[in-house]
């Protein structure tokens, strides 16, 4: 029989963790009959700065320069039995829109038959007062299309010319290397744990390889699937490495991998979306299933803003 897992309605018969699909995925839209229309000051986004997938609305936010168009709350990163808080303290904050105590108020408000897991990111409609979506996909492409005229510096982060390759190798990364460190993590079989490791160092050796001949996945300029590689990189050595035992390598041990991740890390703005110690107490004392002690560790030291060596700063 295996293991109760960390979160047991994701866990298969083979101990692997098969992640819940987000429960809501209305969408912005640009015309002003939409149920959610566009504009400024409406929406709201509700993000942990440990989480890996808020962590991406969230630099995508920053990259558009939507930070006076869509304001954004962040949360507690220790997640108890309650679920994600909101609490004075470093880094995060109470909830300034709607005064919840609790992510999951917003669930209920949206849908009072909700018992799924409560999930950041969120985008929430102030005046509907209900959540719009909770896909960091999904807001990830309207921050970058229908929020475009209220960003003060616009960037194209799915260049057209590239949308099939691109939506492949960003379903790759996900599967394999996202998701992967948490099928990692989180199975409770040595075989499903197994098959994850293998599948994420397989696929972390072929973008090792492929950064060797170009500064980002696509050339000169990172796009989507960079940032949603980062969020992932960038918590490897520090988490996933010891605390989802992800250990044939570090990233400090791929030398391109390594150089790519500073150089998104020194993008401007981005080391201010990264709050390492969000992160490391948010793994080690939540997940108590696999750290029971809750000690968090001092190591290990990383080097982001050393020289990246790939190009132009």
């Amino acid at each position: 029989m295996s293991a109760q897992g960390q979160f047991p309605n994701e866990q298969s018969e083979t101990g692997d963790f098969e992640r819940q699909e987000d429960a809501f995925r209305s969408l912005v839209e640009s015309s002003p009959a939409a149920t959610h229309p566009a504009a400024a000051g409406r929406y709201h986004l509700y993000v942990s700065l440990a989480c890996p997938w808020a962590h991406r609305a969230l630099i995508v936010r920053r990259l558009q320069g939507l930070e006076n168009a869509v304001g954004a709350t962040v949360v507690d990163p220790v997640r108890d039995d309650a679920g994600w808080a909101f609490r004075e303290g470093p880094g995060h904050g109470l909830d300034p829109v709607n005064g919840f105590a609790f992510l999951s108020e917003a669930y209920r408000a949206t849908d009072p038959d909700f018992d799924g897991r409560v999930t950041v990111p969120v985008l929430w409609d102030r005046e509907k007062g209900v959540i719009v979506n909770n896909s960091e996909d999904d807001i990830c492409r309207m921050f970058g299309e229908v929020f475009a005229p209220f960003a003060r510096h616009p960037v194209d982060l799915f260049p057209v010319e590239i949308e099939e390759e691109h939506a492949a190798l960003s379903r790759r990364i996900y599967e394999n290397v996202n998701n992967g460190v948490y099928r990692a993590g989180f199975a409770t079989r040595q075989s499903a744990y197994e098959k994850a490791v293998r599948a994420l160092f397989a696929m972390l050796d072929e973008l090792e390889e492929r950064l060797a001949k170009r500064r980002f996945l696509f050339g000169d300029d990172p796009v989507e699937a960079d940032w949603r590689l980062f969020c992932t990189l960038v918590r490897f050595d520090a988490v996933y490495h010891g605390h989802f035992k992800c250990n044939l390598r570090r990233i400090v041990d791929c030398p391109h991998l390594e150089g790519y991740l500073r150089d998104l890390y020194q993008w401007p703005g981005i080391a201010e979306t990264v709050n390492l110690d969000h992160i490391k107490r948010h793994y080690y004392i939540t997940h108590d299933d696999i750290n029971p002690t809750g000690i968090v560790p001092v190591g290990p030291e990383l080097h982001l803003a050393d020289p990246h060596g790939r190009g132009a700063s």
